[in-house]
């Protein structure tokens, strides 16, 4: 009977709680390092790991270590992917985590280009891509994990703690980051002040480790009977369909891009003759971070009573038709305007799908090479969406008119090619966690839903 549990749901004990808490700091950790590199790279890198010759070189050089980033991804997704889905969730979180952290905290430690030369790019550059190889597991691996310890009917609640951490970690980023640019007198920042942000990342990898290692292996994994020998291959061979929707819904990325990258170009550059102070500016990523922290949990609650698709579907469509009045907020020179469009555009209507995804990503896909089909989807989808900002820049160079209205509607059409996909897919809320995954899976009925629902809120309240 479809609404049968002790059928539908995996035995063994579910440390629901503990596995979200993994994935919370976790999430915090891979992006509070991944996103102090970004800031590095904009404010000091140029100076310190390349000649200083022709600093335009340099800038565009240093911009570009960023982006490598994103290309060691999608490598990084199929092999801890398959790592995820063979030695367990468990496994491949504390391998992401280790690399990023001692990857992050190497960065710190590295020698300039006034000491070494060319050796230092070099490292920069290497370091850069374990960064981005390491942080294609986490997301995947952390939500599969939360998904598969989480009781059925809270899938949605629990899973968007993943992405709580992501901007938490954001905010971290800017928190630590940020007084030491202002505060700090120039010199010793170039010094020796901006390798404390890296190095202080071995406090987060320490706290990370000590909850992890308490968490068990999910009861999915652990009962599945025996792992995949190739999950890869199962998951291009039977989710094929799914994971293109992935990777066409992870295009949302183009928010973020539109609200910080782009956004921040268009506002602050000289060339687009904007003039927004960029003191002002930085706090649009921090403000719209720190209100995601609020909105999410609530959004992933709202996803277990009505579903993973309207909400997904809404945030895209919203958030992209609201990029056009936040592009023109900057073309006349409003700043509260600005930030206020921001906000609605990025902290709360994007979290529509932000808030959603790790629940609904992996639900598409069985245990058996759930992780595996949601790093390589992703991550393809996310590294596609960083080449966006080279695109805007092209299509709206410095001195375009009508720069809101092109690049809203690039923006915009890239939204409902994220919505079609998420309606072109079925519904997972209410498909118990062994079906998932599975051509034929039948719902549970909404009545019966509701009362198993309605159950695990008691018994959660009583604990």
């Amino acid at each position: 009977m479809a609404g049968s549990t002790t059928e539908h749901e995996p035995h063994g004990t579910h440390k629901t709680r503990k596995a979200t808490a993994s994935g919370w700091i976790g999430s915090a950790l891979e992006y509070y390092d991944f996103f102090i590199y970004a800031t590095a790279a904009a404010l000091i890198f140029p100076q310190l790991f390349f000649p200083s010759g022709n600093p335009k070189i340099a800038i565009v050089a240093s911009l570009a270590t960023y982006g490598v980033g994103y290309v060691a991804r999608p490598i990084g997704a199929f092999f801890l992917g398959h790592w995820g889905d063979t030695k367990g969730r468990k496994n491949v979180l504390l391998v992401c985590m280790f690399m990023m952290g001692f990857s992050t905290m190497a960065v710190g430690l590295l020698p300039t280009y006034h000491q070494v030369g060319m050796l230092a790019p070099v490292l920069l550059v290497v370091l850069r891509l374990i960064q981005g190889f390491a942080v294609a597991g986490e997301i995947s691996g952390a939500s599969s994990m939360i998904l598969e310890h989480a009781p059925f009917g809270r899938r949605g609640y629990y899973a968007s703690f993943t992405l709580q951490g992501v901007q938490a970690g954001q905010i971290l980023a800017a928190a630590v980051f940020l007084p030491l640019a202002r505060f700090m007198p120039e010199a010793a920042f170039n010094a020796w002040g901006w390798r404390i942000p890296f190095l202080l990342s071995a406090l987060v990898l320490i706290a990370g480790y000590i909850i992890r290692r308490d968490v068990k292996e999910t009861p999915a994994f652990e009962t599945e009977g025996g792992a995949p020998r190739a999950p890869i291959l199962e998951a291009f061979k039977f989710g094929w369909r799914e994971m293109i929707a992935v990777a066409c819904c992870s295009l949302m990325n183009v928010i973020p891009v539109v609200a910080t990258i782009f956004g921040g170009a268009y506002a602050v550059q000289p060339s687009y003759g904007i003039g927004f102070p960029k003191s002002v500016y930085l706090w649009i990523p921090v403000l719209g971070n720190i209100l995601a922290v609020l909105v999410i949990p609530f959004v992933g609650n709202l996803s277990d009573k009505i579903g993973r698709r309207p909400l997904i579907i809404g945030g895209a469509l919203g958030s992209g038709l609201l990029s056009f009045g936040y592009l023109y907020a900057i073309s006349i020179h409003s700043v509260p305007l600005a930030i206020v469009m921001s906000l609605l555009m990025w902290g709360v209507v994007y979290q529509g799908y932000n808030a959603i995804f790790p629940s609904f990503f992996p639900e598409l896909f069985p245990t058996r090479s759930r992780v595996s089909a949601m790093a390589i989807a992703q991550n393809l989808g996310t590294t596609i969406s960083a080449l966006l900002p080279a695109l805007f820049a092209t299509v709206a160079p410095p001195g375009s008119t009508n720069v809101p209205v092109m690049i809203g509607s690039i923006t915009f059409g890239i939204t409902i090619i994220s919505a079609i996909a998420a309606y072109s897919v079925k519904e997972t809320y209410r498909i118990h966690l062994n079906d998932l995954g599975e051509r034929g899976a039948r719902p549970v009925d909404k009545v019966d839903y509701m009362r198993l629902r309605e159950q695990t809120l008691s018994e959660a309240r009583a604990a």
